[in-house]
């Protein structure tokens, strides 16, 4: 009886073959404001609270700084091992129900400021998150600048941003895949150029909990738009919240909504093994320390233009 079919692969790597040329955008549009909303490239934000309403004709909804995943089981571990319990850790901390603070919003010569606070009620500890937009004409560059603020002693569990996409079914990205990957399980997947569907993204844990990113993504596409990372990112799409995940107690609890929730990380906690053995090694904790990240949106012109991967 043949062990595996023929054509089993049995081992695999890869090397970079160039160094990534990141995505550049220059802010040569001026924000133009009209009937309540401002205009600034193909973006459409509300001209009150500076939140994005639109790209292009693509509807976006609830674009903000997001911190918080559904706790896996390794996460909320095993109460019998020495090591920390962050899941527990993160909830007693408020980062499950962390509140967004409007402070400023900027229209400049060549871009648009948003000034935020994004912290749990009632702490000291929290972050300051300004959200920077600036447009070439036809690209819309989001850079997002965080500062942890009061005495932060827990690592965070994601950083980057959230946002709802109203029609989005197939997906395909330039980096780590086919399968989920972490910081600390991404070896696992190879760099390449990947389809599939946002239900085939999901990985059906028996118990619902945080799943499904894509590692070292460079780009993406869905629901009409293409996003850029700088640097890399982690991708996860579902139709449902975070926080219906989270409270989640079977996958029958989870119902797909018209939704599609899309999560661009700058980092993610590491997965480890602490359901029944140790937590994530100290460099996969993601450390709540100043960040900067960036985004290129923009809307294909085309299925089926030219790509630079």
């Amino acid at each position: 009886t043949a062990w595996a079919p023929q054509g089993h692969v049995v081992a695999w790597g890869q090397l970079p073959a160039a160094k990534r040329v990141p995505p550049y955008t220059a802010a040569t549009a001026r924000p133009v404001a009209a009937g309540g909303v401002l205009r600034l490239g193909p973006g459409v934000f509300d001209a009150r609270t500076g939140a994005l309403r639109a790209i292009g004709d693509v509807t976006v909804r609830g674009l903000r700084l997001d911190v918080w995943r559904a706790t896996t089981d390794n996460d909320d571990g095993a109460p019998w091992q020495p090591d920390l319990r962050f899941g527990p850790l993160w909830r007693r901390l408020g980062l499950h129900r962390v509140r967004h603070r409007l402070d400023a919003v900027e229209a400049g010569e060549d871009g648009l400021t948003v000034r935020t606070r994004v912290a749990p009620a009632g702490r000291g500890t929290g972050l300051s998150a300004v959200y920077r937009w600036t447009s070439d004409g036809d690209r819309l560059r989001l850079t997002v600048g965080t500062v942890p603020e009061g005495d932060w002693t827990v690592p965070l569990p994601r950083l980057g941003i959230r946002f709802g996409l109203p029609a989005a079914d197939r997906v395909e990205w330039y980096g780590g895949g086919p399968g989920e990957a972490y910081p600390d399980t991404r070896t696992a997947a190879a760099v390449g150029r990947w389809r599939s569907t946002v239900e085939e993204l999901q990985t059906p844990y028996v118990r619902p909990q945080e799943n499904g990113a894509r590692a070292d993504v460079r780009w993406a596409e869905l629901g009409g738009l293409r996003v850029e990372g700088d640097p890399a990112f982690f991708l996860t799409a579902r139709r449902w919240t975070t926080e219906q995940l989270d409270a989640a107690a079977h996958r029958t609890d989870l119902v797909p909504g018209d939704t599609v929730w899309v999560n661009l990380d700058h980092g993610q906690h590491g997965i480890g093994s602490q359901s029944c053995g140790p937590g994530p090694l100290p460099r996969y904790h993601l450390a709540a320390e100043p960040a900067e990240f960036s985004f290129v949106f923009s809307v294909p012109a085309t299925a089926t233009a030219p790509r630079v991967l």
